[in-house]
């Protein structure tokens, strides 16, 4: 009963080729086993040798021959045939592994892509169209299946590259007992309906401009840190050190003016203080008219050599003796002023 229960994988490529294979050293260590097969039915059967093996460590593990029929019948026998270990008996159809898909086009109409290939000459309604994609920024193929021999996907993005690949798979179970598939057509790169080689420049052109754009975005930063550094480290320096002044700016006039002739310069500036003293501070002055003659007790006094003229009717005379008076301190004092002595005291002033 152990003959039944041997592993075998068959293959019918494109009903073309047939390849069956065992596991050689697990399931006969001991020998190198023969295959043979026939595609006839009935009782006249006619055995065929296996016309090439495949050699797994020079033991026979396989046999690759010619698709005649749609009825397969195989056996494995020992070395020299004489002792069946293995056989069975299928329907070659049901192992069939389509070809690649042949005249693969492409055809771009806004976001939207629509492939097809070549319709194959047999079974077309066992076979499904399988689209795969993906742009570098995706980590897994996208996947579309439609039936043979067109398939269309939208929501593609024309600023990137795109991946396609195809392939033509067997349908489960109605045509096949095993989901066989061909193999991948040669994957191809698109953008915005344009064919490219690969999609490597259209990474590099982004990537070089993400770098371009890191490194000012960090000299920027550089820039701005060094200006905050350098504002608080002249903030440090006035509040450790604070500025000396520089007399070249307090005293511009002193040297622009008198090329740091500080005689000549100063001389300049007391003559403009007492210009200003001048203009700016006005007399207040109160004058007031004498109505009173001394008394008996100095009448004597200014008898015979003295004329007493109140200094009231001398300033109403003359208005610069008014100024002067007022420019004098009001104290007991006497003073002289164009040849005349002014006696000064608190209540009067009396020129003689």
């Amino acid at each position: 009963g152990w003959k039944d229960t041997i592993s075998t994988a068959i293959i019918n490529f494109n009903n073309e080729k047939m390849k069956i294979t065992w596991a050689a050293r697990e399931l006969f260590p001991s020998e190198n086993v023969s295959f043979s097969y026939t595609f006839d039915e009935g009782k006249h059967k006619v055995w065929k040798s296996c016309p090439t093996y495949l050699l797994v460590q020079d033991y026979n593990s396989g046999c690759l021959f010619k698709t005649e029929g749609p009825t397969l019948a195989f056996s494995i026998r020992n070395s020299n045939g004489s002792k069946e270990l293995f056989s069975k008996k299928l329907k070659s159809d049901f192992y069939i592994k389509p070809n690649r898909p042949e005249n693969v086009t492409f055809f771009w109409k806004d976001d939207t892509v629509t492939v097809s290939c070549n319709r194959p000459e047999r079974a077309v309604k066992c076979l499904k169209l399988e689209l795969q994609y993906k742009s570098k920024f995706d980590k897994n193929w996208q996947s579309r299946i439609s039936k043979c021999c067109s398939v269309g996907e939208q929501g593609f993005d024309p600023r990137k590259c795109y991946s396609f690949r195809v392939r033509l798979k067997r349908l489960v179970p109605y045509c096949n007992v095993v989901n066989y598939s061909s193999d991948w057509e040669a994957e191809t790169f698109w953008k915005n309906g344009t064919l490219l080689d690969s999609c490597d420049d259209d990474i590099k052109s982004q990537s070089n401009t993400v770098i371009v754009l890191s490194c000012l975005l960090a000299v920027l930063l550089m820039i701005l840190t060094l200006l905050i550094l350098q504002c608080k480290w002249q903030r440090f320096q006035k509040s450790v050190m604070p500025a000396i002044p520089d007399p070249k700016y307090i005293f511009g006039d002193l040297f622009n003016d008198h090329n740091g002739n500080f005689q000549e310069w100063i001389d300049k500036i007391d003559h403009a203080v007492v210009q200003t003293k001048l203009e700016y501070e006005e007399p207040e002055c109160i004058i007031e008219e004498e109505s009173q003659q001394e008394d008996e007790r100095n009448s004597d006094k200014q008898g015979s050599q003295e004329k007493i003229l109140t200094f009231s009717r001398a300033a109403e005379n003359d208005p610069k003796t008014a100024q002067i008076a007022c420019l004098m301190p009001t104290s007991n004092t006497v003073a002289s002023f164009a040849g005349f002595q002014i006696l000064m005291n608190d209540d009067m002033y009396v020129m003689l």
